[in-house]
């Protein structure tokens, strides 16, 4: 495995340090440590911000930078984008904060990077019992997770299955737009080819697969981590979906017109 690329690992969180916390623990615990921990984080409260101190100095190693602005509503593309900015790694690996991870994510993700390639991959979804029980843990047996979810699958580990799949799986036709923004990962001159996040893209919804179209409009191809980079995603009501349906119609624009570079993202114009 090349292990000589920088790479920063990108956590996304608003107003839930509980999740957060297990999320930092998972990334202290990956086979392959990141280079740099940017915490997008969306205008939470003081709260966050202590756990990420608190976190800093039991864990001095990390080299966590905690990157905010002021909660003006769901802004996550602004935030993603401001995190961008700051990472000084050559591979970004994205995620949300209230994800678990398996040991080798970190390391999987490495072993698929190619240039001219980004990834997204899977998750478990975990019922809201076991979620319930993860938040007081201080300690998570990774392993026994794979049974308290519905998407097994998703869970499974097989590097060889993972080789065989990731130029084919959920990466044509109707799929081609289907991403996982919390189990992506790209090059960070590829997120400036396309100048980052969409940031007209506002409440839930749908940033991930317009980054996902506008990559592939400048020629950058898709791969899928499938049976590697395991993940479980810790239960949380669903945000408003009242912005979608706006969100949607952007993406079908830059569909239509193949626009790879977005007006309003990591360099204003």
């Amino acid at each position: 495995m090349d292990t000589s690329t920088s790479v920063a690992i990108l956590i996304a969180t608003y107003n839930w340090p509980q999740a957060l916390k297990q999320t930092l623990r998972s990334v202290a615990n990956q086979t392959i440590l990141p280079n740099e921990v940017l915490i997008a984080d969306d205008g939470s409260n003081e709260r966050t911000a202590n756990l990420i101190q608190e976190f800093k100095t039991i864990h001095p190693t990390l080299n966590i930078k905690h990157v905010w602005h002021e909660d003006n509503g769901f802004r996550l593309a602004g935030i993603r984008n401001k995190a961008i900015r700051m990472a000084q790694s050559d591979y970004i690996i994205q995620i949300d904060g209230d994800i678990i991870l398996d040991q080798n994510f970190i390391a999987d993700h490495l072993c698929i990077k190619a240039i001219g390639y980004f990834v997204t991959g899977s998750r478990l979804l975990l019922g809201k019992k076991i979620t319930e029980v993860l938040l007081e843990s201080e300690k998570v047996n990774i392993a026994a997770l794979r049974w308290k979810g519905k998407n097994f699958f998703n869970t499974l580990r097989i590097p060889f299955l993972m080789r065989l799949l990731q130029n084919t799986y959920k990466t044509k036709g109707k799929h081609l737009d289907y991403v996982k923004g919390c189990n992506m990962a790209f090059w960070k001159s590829d997120l400036y080819l396309v100048n980052g996040y969409d940031e007209s893209f506002i409440g839930w919804g749908r940033e991930d697969s317009d980054i996902c179209i506008r990559l592939i409009n400048a020629g950058v191809k898709k791969k899928f981590i499938k049976f590697c980079a395991v993940q479980y995603h810790l239960h949380h009501p669903l945000a408003s979906r009242d912005q979608f349906e706006a969100n949607d119609i952007l993406i079908e624009q830059n569909k239509l017109q193949q626009i790879s570079f977005c007006k309003h993202g990591l360099i204003q114009s």
